[in-house]
């Protein structure tokens, strides 16, 4: 079901070149890669449940960017286009992903055992820790071209999947269409409720069609795991508490991750997943991991040091954060910290 008129096999009677959109002013990495060739290359193709390379663009057509922050600029609308359009999403990959090689086969790894350290970031400076990744259900559309009924069943899944959970991952699921207005402020209290999208990007990528149709929030009781469901992804699963113990954090994610995909699994359904890219999810700059880990943490000592520093992902969250709090005692205490900076990359 696209979700504008890209698809219309009208636009074939035109030339490619009159076809092709002005990408003069666009600073997107879809901008970078789409050539008129290509386009007269892959207009003409469609996955087989009919998104085109159109539907994948149109968001960064409509979305030039930013001089100096660069978009992706495309979205995939079900798990075929990666392949279809590779030949537009490979470099896009690469160029979004440092270098990462169509040949390339990525490392999964779910065991929060292999995470060094994590329990001991200290709770006066770290104030609350998150993890969160997306997941798609293979065999439906992804959110830039899915049908109503397609998002009701997903809705219907998720929710079946995630009753299911038991001990300290049992919790209820508050449809946004049906939730009453104590439930929404709660939720908003809680820091927990997303909204329609209002961002152009993901207006342009069809992501909020029919809203709020088949969304929804479900989180367990102790309001340490969250999935949102319907958003931009089919599942964004959110692991998240107060305090600096990021190791805790991160077994709750990995360990309601693998129960919910068990769940999944023995409906006869499972995460979109190879070998090349991971975690198939809408936008290419989350496949893989599709990970985002954070904490909240106060330094206002360091916040105003001229070598402020920063870490991304899980492990490095763990290592960074222990460093920056010592760089923030040894600023209360009116020491330098010059011999704490990591060399530069």
């Amino acid at each position: 079901m696209p979700f504008s008129n890209s698809h219309n096999t009208q636009k074939l009677r035109f030339p490619a070149e009159d076809e092709f959109p002005d990408l003069s002013s666009h600073n997107n990495h879809m901008a970078k890669v789409l050539t008129p060739e290509l386009y007269a290359e892959l207009r003409a193709k469609c996955t087989p449940s009919g998104f085109t390379l159109d539907d994948a663009i149109q968001t960064g057509v409509d979305n030039p960017g930013h001089p100096y922050i660069m978009t992706v600029g495309a979205v995939a609308g079900d798990e075929e286009s990666y392949d279809v359009f590779k030949d537009l999403f490979d470099p896009i990959i690469e160029d979004r992903h440092g270098g990462y090689q169509p040949s390339d086969e990525h490392k999964t790894d779910l065991n929060p055992d292999n995470l060094q350290g994590g329990d001991d970031l200290d709770p006066n400076y770290v104030l609350s820790s998150r993890v969160r990744t997306g997941r798609s259900i293979r065999g439906f559309c992804l959110p830039p071209h899915c049908s109503r009924g397609e998002r009701r069943a997903i809705e219907k899944l998720a929710v079946e999947a995630l009753s299911s959970l038991d001990g300290d991952l049992s919790g209820r699921y508050y449809a946004l269409k049906s939730m009453t207005e104590a439930e929404q402020q709660q939720l908003i209290d809680d820091h927990f409720l997303f909204d329609k999208p209002v961002s152009p990007l993901l207006l342009a990528s069809g992501m909020a069609r029919d809203w709020p149709d088949a969304r929804g929030i479900w989180h367990n009781d102790n309001k340490t795991f969250l999935v949102w469901i319907n958003e931009e992804d089919h599942l964004r699963v959110i692991s998240m508490q107060k305090g600096g113990n990021m190791k805790e954090v991160f077994t709750r994610f990995c360990t309601g991750l693998t129960q919910i995909e068990t769940l999944f699994k023995s409906k006869n359904y499972e995460f979109m997943w190879n070998p090349h890219l991971g975690y198939i999810l809408t936008c290419p700059s989350n496949l893989g991991t599709g990970l985002r880990a954070g904490v909240h943490i106060k330094l206002p000592h360091l916040g105003k040091h001229e070598k402020f520093s920063e870490v991304e992902l899980v492990q490095m969250v763990v290592d960074g954060v222990k460093l920056l709090i010592e760089m923030e005692q040894r600023l209360e205490q009116g020491q330098p910290i010059d011999d704490l900076m990591p060399a530069q990359k």
